[in-house]
């Protein structure tokens, strides 16, 4: 490559093959002797989840106002990209896609040349031709980087300077600080900048779409990252002067009607937007690899969605693999050859969904004759029970813990599975992701870590009609209902993945549904119940809870409802929690067999003093009703906890009402708390609605009058916010108030920020001394406001995870599960006692270790289950029947 090349005249035809671009899906057709719709296009940069999925309704809308002529001034597109990108109105220009917005700027007057460093979109080079403005290309660094140094000279003769960050086609960013730095040095030049991939870099990535010096444009492409690119749509940043400019070049309507409803709709879509640049990430990740593993391909790290490519292959070059690839399978990619400075080795290639990633990389196999033949998912098919239920809250959970304790004990290398999991009751692995309890308790149970492929895709309801929706251990936004609907298809993805991972290092997998398989309004989008069934070739279980009543009929129902295949993976029932004499219900289980055809495998009784976490609020919210061995009345403790809408983790309270001497009451009205020892303000998904319902009924009142006194305020992570003066909320992730008032009974303030904290925490009790150990999960940052204010606990590193008043009477903390140490909690509740004028008791009561509840669960569920049924249906009856006789001859079953 030359160091520079001016171009004095302009030619009057232009070189067809120099400014050519990928997406011609015509023409390759034409080559390849096939359909257009036949070819699968990796030419073209479009964001590969397709289309947000509302995009036929607003355009049907759109289609009313097509007998008036569009808004010149695309005001309400334009309002909407200044609320996205926080700039005045004054400052943005739309226009017909970026290309139009470029051809613009190339008619700036008052400019002796365009600098455009190369390789890059050849695009920036046709239209200052097109506009008869010398062209010089001076070339990157040997890594694809702008030589800001080099260039001095060109730039201080007044030019436009053409920058793309990220490059097309080579990937690479244009550092903002250093494009700023230069700005500021030569203001007699105009740098443009095209950002129009830069949608797909991490959100709080440094834009200069946002924070731009005066002699800055910054133009963008919602085609792309939106796959609109039939629409045609694009957008400049600029100083109010240079947009009226820009504007003066441009025809008038030049942003039709249908694209500019698009496009305010685009702009305020954050969960498309979220789920867009997790999904391209791993995508791209996942490409990259599969790429790289082809004989003779070089690949260039990508931040956007598509990737540089080198073929280095003696006698072969990018134009020999462009033809292969599209006579024989029928694939086009993007030759670069064209751009300036590179060569016919060089090509692009977009990144698109993960069956079509994988069609390249084999089709490059292929070509390069290292084919591996066809896709194999999963190594073997691994043996796979599942427990469904007739309803929420039959016992799924607890039932698919037993029967991994059971797998366990029998000497099974056993998982835990759960496709979809809706609770707001969550947990942090050490990895810093996030799922839920019931499958941490379950992975207890196999003697595993936690692990997020166990619950690859996690719903934390935020409201009645919306949720959190969390793939892989990461949120990847907040949807409604229907808008998580149209996001399963990439939700099963990631769940299908999880399950062939999973189900590759285990000998069974054990799996659990939810809710009931026969909702038929919402069989056809389901990926957690029968459809998970059928894609792990599981044998399934259904339960049902004959405790509240109706089990023979809703497991009759449920039957009947289902298709004949759903059927046939039903290998019988279980029915859960009976009290009673369990030969009375033999007449029920033969009317079950002739309707269905389906056995009774066994009747679970009820578990008193199960020991195990509930899986969801419904029984929190029934109250906690005394169980086992407690001290009298007098002698206990006792500790009310607020019952909150959007309550979640209530499981921290779970190791208090194991105690011996604690009663726990659970109120949700102001009027019934009474004065306790204690009052715990749990964790909530939704701090600011959750504490405006507190207010509304007085309990905000209460809590300060019994601060007052000798009852002790704690409050766990949301809780823990709601006990300070003020909660900010500047993104707007909870309410439409930027700042809301607390209870006042800490002086602290907090601010809700966008990025959710998720990690394991090691820490101590400062008053105490003593261990404590759980998991933060928030968005809040909280700071003192008061010097008298205590650290009332500190992590490893000496942070503080909360703090409390100088009474110690109040206090706050963000950690998780800080009741499960024995140590603290038994000197929490002595401290209770003494305030109560009772005698500590000072050595532990209660060892909160899950492993004796989980080995009698498994002895209990043994006992009333036909294994030996169940170990056939999964081809393992050899296997079981010695196992189960040696565990039961040592004592171990």
């Amino acid at each position: 490559m030359t160091k520079q090349n001016l171009f004095a005249g302009i030619p009057d035809v232009l070189d067809e093959r120099k400014f050519a671009h990928g997406g011609n899906v015509r023409r390759m057709a034409e080559q390849a002797g096939c359909a257009p719709e036949d070819i699968l296009d990796f030419s073209a940069n479009v964001n590969p989840l397709g289309p947000p999925p509302w995009l036929g309704q607003v355009v049907g809308q759109a289609l009313q106002d097509v007998d008036a002529y569009p808004d010149p001034d695309c005001t309400a597109l334009v309002m909407a990209a200044s609320e996205r990108y926080k700039v005045w109105p004054s400052q943005v220009v739309a226009g017909n896609g970026a290309s139009e917005l470029l051809f613009a700027i190339a008619a700036l007057k008052g400019f002796r040349q365009a600098v455009i460093p190369a390789p890059t979109y050849v695009d920036y080079a046709r239209a200052c031709r097109v506009h008869r403005l010398p062209v010089v290309e001076p070339p990157m660094t040997d890594d694809f980087r702008v030589d800001f140094p080099s260039m001095g000279t060109l730039m201080a003769t007044p030019s436009l300077v053409f920058l793309c960050s990220p490059n097309n086609p080579t990937g690479t960013l244009v550092p903002p600080n250093d494009l700023r730095e230069v700005a500021a040095m030569f203001p007699q030049s105009l740098f443009v900048v095209d950002e129009s991939f830069a949608e797909f870099l991490p959100e709080d990535a440094d834009r200069l779409v946002r924070d731009r010096p005066a002699n800055v444009v910054t133009v963008l492409s919602l085609t792309k990252f939106y796959a609109i690119p039939g629409l045609r749509l694009g957008l400049a940043f600029a100083d109010p002067d240079v947009v009226l400019r820009i504007r003066r070049n441009m025809p008038a309507w030049s942003v039709n009607t249908l694209a500019q409803k698009v496009g305010v709709r685009c702009l305020k879509d954050d969960r498309y937007a979220a789920a867009t640049r997790e999904q391209t990430r791993l995508l791209r990740d996942a490409l990259a690899a599969g790429l790289r593993q082809v004989p003779g391909i070089k690949v260039h790290p990508g931040t956007a969605n598509y990737l540089f490519c080198r073929m280095d292959r003696v006698g072969q070059d990018a134009g020999w693999l462009r033809d292969r690839l599209l006579m024989e399978h029928r694939i086009g990619i993007r030759l670069c050859g064209n751009y300036t400075g590179l060569d016919d080795n060089w090509f692009r290639v977009a990144v698109r969904d993960k069956d079509a990633n994988e069609r390249l990389i084999r089709a490059m196999e292929a070509v390069s004759g290292t084919a591996r033949g066809p896709v194999v998912r999963r190594a073997r098919k691994t043996p796979a029970l599942m427990i469904q239920g007739t309803s929420s809250n039959a016992g799924k959970s607890v039932l698919a813990a037993a029967f991994c304790r059971i797998l366990l004990q029998d000497g099974y290398d056993v998982a835990p599975f759960k496709a979809q999991n809706m609770s707001l009751n969550s947990y942090v692995t050490d990895q810093g992701g996030e799922m839920g309890r019931a499958q941490v308790t379950q992975a207890m149970a196999c003697r595993l870590n936690p692990d997020v492929r166990m619950n690859p895709v996690l719903l934390k309801p935020g409201s009645d009609v919306g949720s959190q929706v969390i793939v892989m251990g990461r949120p990847v936004g907040n949807m409604s209902v229907r808008q998580y609907v149209d996001f399963k298809p990439r939700a099963w993805e990631a769940v299908k993945a999880a399950y062939d991972s999973l189900a590759n290092e285990h000998d069974v997998i054990v799996l659990e549904g939810a809710g009931s398989p026969a909702e038929v309004n919402l069989k056809h989008h389901d990926i957690v119940n029968m459809a998970m069934a059928r894609y792990a070739e599981a044998r399934v279980l259904l339960t049902g809870d004959i405790d509240r009543g109706g089990v023979f009929a809703s497991i009759v129902g449920t039957m009947s409802l289902l298709t004949p295949a759903e059927r046939s993976l039903v290998e019988g029932y279980v029915i859960n929690r009976f009290r009673g004499d369990a030969s009375l219900l033999d007449p029920a289980f033969g009317q079950m067999f002739e309707r269905t055809g389906k056995p009774v495998l066994g009747t679970v009784p009820y578990i008193h003093s199960l020991g195990l976490p509930e899986e969801d609020s419904v029984s929190f919210k029934d109250g906690f009703r005394p169980e086992g061995d407690k001290f009298p009345e007098d002698r206990c403790v006792e500790i009310v906890v607020l019952d909150l809408p959007r309550i979640s983790n209530f499981n921290d309270i779970d190791p208090l009402h194991a105690e011996p001497d604690v009663r726990i009451r659970v109120v949700a009205d102001a009027r019934d708390v009474g004065t306790p020892d204690a009052v715990i303000i749990p964790g909530s998904k939704s701090t600011v609605p959750d504490m405006r319902a507190l207010k509304g009924t007085g309990m905000a009142a209460v809590l300060r009058d019994l601060a007052e006194k000798r009852t002790r305020i704690v409050g766990i992570c949301g809780g823990f916010q709601m006990l300070g003066r003020t909660v900010d909320d500047p993104y707007g992730l909870e309410s439409e108030t930027t700042r809301v008032e607390g209870f006042g009974l800490l002086p602290v303030q907090t601010t809700l920020v966008a990025e959710k904290t998720l990690t394991r925490t090691l820490g101590v009790h400062s008053a105490s001394g003593l261990p404590v150990h759980g998991y933060e999960i928030h968005h809040g940052h909280t700071e003192p406001l008061s010097d008298e204010l205590r650290v009332a606990l500190r992590d490893n590193a000496g942070n503080p995870l909360g703090y409390m008043r100088p009474d110690g009477r109040v206090l706050g903390t963000y950690l998780h599960g800080v009741f499960d140490a024995d140590g603290f909690r038994r000197w929490f509740i002595d401290q209770l006692r003494m305030d109560k004028g009772l005698s500590p008791l000072e050595s532990i009561q209660t060892a909160f270790d899950m492993e004796d509840a989980l080995d009698h669960l498994a002895s209990v569920v043994r006992e009333a289950v036909d294994m030996g049924r169940v170990y056939r249906a999964l081809g393992l009856s050899g296997c079981c029947a010695q196992a189960s006789l040696f565990h039961r001859l040592s004592g171990q079953g």
